[in-house]
């Protein structure tokens, strides 16, 4: 029997971001998913995301650690609560703080995004993140991640559009 592979993106319908959005056919369009504490995202990076030759462009790395982070924000709110993650109430999270030390060069090639929670209190998530190529880290992070939208205290129309 074959498991299917939940992606948390999937679930964050009407989601745009260049990012992580699953309805921006333009956009990055990561995937996020857990493997048993961590939260992992394997980026296959392409030419025109290079910084300098050969390398991945900062930007863009900044870009898919804060997404992969959002992701595994909201799924670890999920996982606290036992419900798969298509149930209600939906909830969706924004970046509070990223601090991002890159360490190494980062090839412009498959990049793997490793996140762990540290701490949760309230509706602030903290977790550290790696991004690492060929087992060698390059680059680390601290994130937080605010739920900014709860659908079971939303007022008038979703700013996310589920």
């Amino acid at each position: 029997m074959e498991i299917k592979q939940e992606y948390f993106q999937d679930f964050m319908h009407g989601n745009v971001c260049y990012g992580c959005g699953i309805d921006n056919k333009d956009g990055l369009q990561i995937k996020s998913f857990w493997d048993g504490e961590e939260a992992v995202c394997i980026f296959h990076s392409e030419e025109k995301y290079h910084g300098w030759a050969n390398l991945l462009s900062g930007g863009i790395l900044a870009t898919i650690i804060d997404c992969h982070c959002m992701g595994t924000a909201m799924a670890n709110a999920y996982k606290v609560e036992n419900r798969p993650l298509d149930s209600e109430p939906h909830y969706r999270y924004a970046t509070g703080t990223m601090n991002i030390k890159y360490l190494k060069p980062t090839p412009n090639t498959v990049v793997e995004l490793r996140a762990k929670i540290t701490q949760v209190k309230g509706k602030k998530t903290v977790m550290h993140c790696t991004s690492s190529v060929d087992g060698v880290i390059t680059a680390e992070a601290e994130v937080i991640a605010i739920r900014v939208f709860d659908s079971n205290e939303a007022k008038g129309e979703n700013p996310f559009k589920e």
